[in-house]
Formats: C-alpha cells, structure tokens, sequence
C-alpha cells in the first residue's frame, strides 16, 4: 500500500501539470492561435529587419571568403574592412542590400511558416521534442532555400563590387543572358546541404536554450523581459551553427560569385571539385575564411531574429485575443 501511495502521485503529476501550465505557454507555443499568414508575416518581418542590420558583416564576410587568382594571403577582418571603405567607399558595405531586402521577406516568410506547421505535426504536442526542432528546421530550410538562392546569388556579386553590375536588374539580366538560368542556382545544392545542419543546430539549440533560460529564472519571464530570453537562445544558436558550417559557407561563396571581379571559375558545381581548388590554393585555412565574421554576423543576426520574430507573434496573438473577445 505504501508503494502504490507513493508511485500513484508519480505517474499522474505529469499529466496534471501539462494541463495546469498550457496557458502559460500561450506566447512560446508557436502553433496556438495563430494563422498560417500571421506565421508567413512574423517571419518575414524578422528575417528583413535580422539581413539589413548585419549587411556589412556580411559583405566583409563575403570579400574575404571569395578566392582570387592571385596568391592567397590570410585577410582579417579589419584589413577587409579598410580595403572595401578605401577602395569604394564606406556605402560599398551596403551594396547588394536591395537585392537581400526582395530575397529575404519571403524566404523568411516560408522559412518559419514552414517551420512552425512542421514542428506542430512532429513533435505531437511535446514542445521538448529536440528530434522533432531539428527536423522541421531541416524541412524549412530547403524550402526556403528555394526563394532565396537566387537573389542571395546576386546580392554576393554585388557586394564584390568593383563596378562589375550597376544594380540588381543590371545583375539579374546579365546573369540570365551570359550565364543562364541555371547559374541563380549554382549554389542550391551546396547550400541546402549547408543550411540543413545549420538550421537543425540552430533549431535545436534554440529551443534548449529558451527552455534552459525559462526554467532558470521563470519569475523574470514576462511579456517585457521575454525578448531577452528570445535574443540571448538566439545569439547561442546562431554562433554555434555558423561555426560548424563555416567551411560549405565558403564553397557556396565560390559558386556563387564565380567569374566576378577575378574570382575562379568551375567547370561543374561539383561540391568536391570546390573543396579541392579551395585545399590546393589557400590549404585547409581556406575553409574557414570568413568564420569570424560569419559568427560575428549570425549571432546577433539571430538575436534579432527570433526577438522580433516572438515579438510579432505576441503581436498577433494580442490582436487575435481582443478580436475574440469583442
């Protein structure tokens, strides 16, 4: 008797407890009375603010990552900083940002709409479920990938500069007329197989990281503080996953920016074909040009990202609730 009093309280606290605090998870529920739109909305919102504040890191990034036929020299950060504002001038950082601002919107839209439908179906109401985050990252990703390769193509041959394109429909006719359809996504293939882990690692560590945060300090979680838990879970999983996929980052620059301002040129997309120009001219090194500012980017990048993404969320939640009210 003694043991059936003891272990009947263990096995019904569970459930007890998912019932009792499923209000409380009415902001971080990224399914609950929202609409698909709102969800498509929240995402593009987040992923046009997330590109536009970071562009200069990543056109430095995108300078230093891209290989040139002369011998290959190590190049910081700060010295791919001066060069660009010396050569160009300080707006040169912000070139190809119009070509981000028409790329990004929508890739975001389907990146998290898809991701939240995904998520929903997967994780079968356990909000916990790691497998079920990595997965629907995954599933989000390549769909997006889809809307935003091309543009991302013609925002990295803007960014190298050197007056090779007057502008974005400069970029795009030339491209489609010298090259073909096919070069707007050259680097589809390395990319997704970039992004994949990326988002499952960034997925992933997010949603460990927001619950690690909540959990550690639940009385701070409120409607005003909650965008610091947002930002912070955010800054970890973008740092973490841009590290480790640092190396596919730069054979998509290749790819991308083949031809333009002396960069190399390949015969095929080959991933490994790539890989072995990029070994033979710079070493291993050569993989990871560009990590620095790759994190430097996707942390705060991410940050933004997702604090403004549960921001538009609490949003729509807010107003749906007062339309239900009323």
């Amino acid at each position: 008797m003694a043991t059936e009093a003891t272990t009947a309280p263990k096995f019904q606290e569970p459930d007890l407890r998912q019932v009792s605090q499923s209000p409380d998870f009415k902001h971080e529920t990224a399914h609950d009375g929202l609409k698909f739109w709102q969800f498509m909305i929240a995402g593009s919102i987040a992923g046009s603010v997330e590109h536009m504040a970071m562009f200069p890191v990543d056109t430095v990034k995108t300078h230093m990552q891209a290989l040139r036929p002369c011998p290959l020299k190590p190049v910081g950060i700060r010295q791919a900083f001066r060069s660009i504002v010396q050569k160009e001038g300080p707006s040169a950082l912000y070139r190809g940002i119009w070509a981000m601002g028409l790329g990004a919107g929508p890739a975001h839209a389907v990146y998290f709409s898809f991701y939240e439908v995904s998520k929903k179906f997967l994780s079968a109401g356990n909000q916990n479920n790691s497998a079920a985050h990595a997965i629907s990252g995954v599933f989000a990703t390549i769909s997006s990938d889809a809307v935003f390769t091309p543009m991302d193509m013609v925002k990295q041959r803007l960014q190298m500069g050197e007056g090779t394109y007057k502008g974005v429909w400069d970029c795009v006719k030339r491209v489609m007329r010298e090259e073909g359809f096919g070069a707007f996504y050259a680097s589809y293939r390395t990319t997704v197989l970039m992004n994949a882990p990326f988002t499952a690692v960034h997925f992933t560590t997010y949603e460990a990281a927001k619950k690690g945060l909540m959990e550690f300090s639940p009385e701070r979680v409120s409607d005003e503080e909650g965008w610091l838990v947002h930002a912070t879970a955010g800054a970890a999983a973008g740092g973490l996953a841009a590290a480790v996929t640092t190396p596919l980052d730069v054979v998509k620059t290749q790819l991308q920016c083949q031809g333009v301002c002396g960069c190399d040129r390949f015969s095929s997309g080959s991933i490994s074909d790539v890989l072995r120009t990029i070994v033979k001219k710079d070493g291993y090194r050569g993989l990871l040009r560009g990590w620095l500012p790759r994190m430097l980017f996707h942390a705060p990048a991410a940050a933004i990202c997702w604090s403004t993404y549960e921001g538009v969320k609490s949003f729509f939640h807010d107003l749906n609730g007062d339309s239900n009210t009323a």
